[in-house]
């Protein structure tokens, strides 16, 4: 039997191709992740917060717990770390922590007022805030587990004359074992440890 022509094997490779083809799908087969975010606090614009601002404020770095600060859900059972599968913040834990943070001065009504970048020579203080635990723990085995956020928050007066520090607790039960009750207590745990957090910045760390 005489062998195809060149040009009749590229057309059957080609034809073999299409037809592959109508069976491969650009979408992964495994099971796309869900995105979450929390908001922490309401907005400036959405408590109707003034411009009583009194004496400004400016961010002065701070650590975030590693394992907690990509886009994955920590979770903690006993000392055994693991990340909840097929769910992830819509991004970095760090990011939207920081987010929450400047959205809660935002909101504020007290003297206090989180600076921007370009306005750091103005702060009258610095606030180093530290988010040494940002986990969801699993206490009662698998039953609702508990959000646990934990700040070490330093401020700082411009002429480095008062210091103080304080750490900042906030724990949560979520409504139960599912991904969305963990976010809505994630998010139920940062408000209230940025809340106390903003009040005592108010106070210029006195309380």
């Amino acid at each position: 039997m005489n062998a195809l022509p060149r040009s009749l094997k590229l057309l059957a490779v080609g034809a073999l191709a299409l037809s592959l083809s109508a069976c491969i799908t650009v979408f992964p087969k495994d099971k796309p992740a869900q995105l979450y975010r929390f908001d922490g606090v309401a907005t400036a614009a959405e408590t109707g917060a003034a411009a009583n601002a009194q004496f400004g404020v400016a961010r002065a770095g701070g650590g975030f717990v590693q394992a907690a600060s990509g886009d994955r859900l920590l979770t903690m059972t006993g000392s055994r770390a693991a990340y909840i599968a097929d769910s992830r913040w819509v991004s970095p834990a760090q990011v939207l922590f920081n987010e929450a943070l400047a959205r809660a001065f935002d909101g504020n009504t007290g003297p206090a007022r989180l600076l921007g970048r370009g306005e750091v020579g103005k702060a009258d203080y610095t606030l180093r805030v530290d988010v040494t635990r940002f986990e969801t723990v699993y206490d009662h085995g698998k039953g609702a587990p508990n959000v646990v956020v934990d700040l070490r928050v330093t401020l700082t007066s411009a002429d480095r004359s008062v210091t103080t520090s304080r750490q900042f607790n906030a724990e949560v039960r979520a409504g139960g074992n599912r991904v969305s009750s963990i976010v809505a207590a994630y998010d139920a745990a940062v408000g209230k440890a940025l809340g106390e957090l903003v009040a005592w910045t108010n106070n210029r760390g006195a309380a």
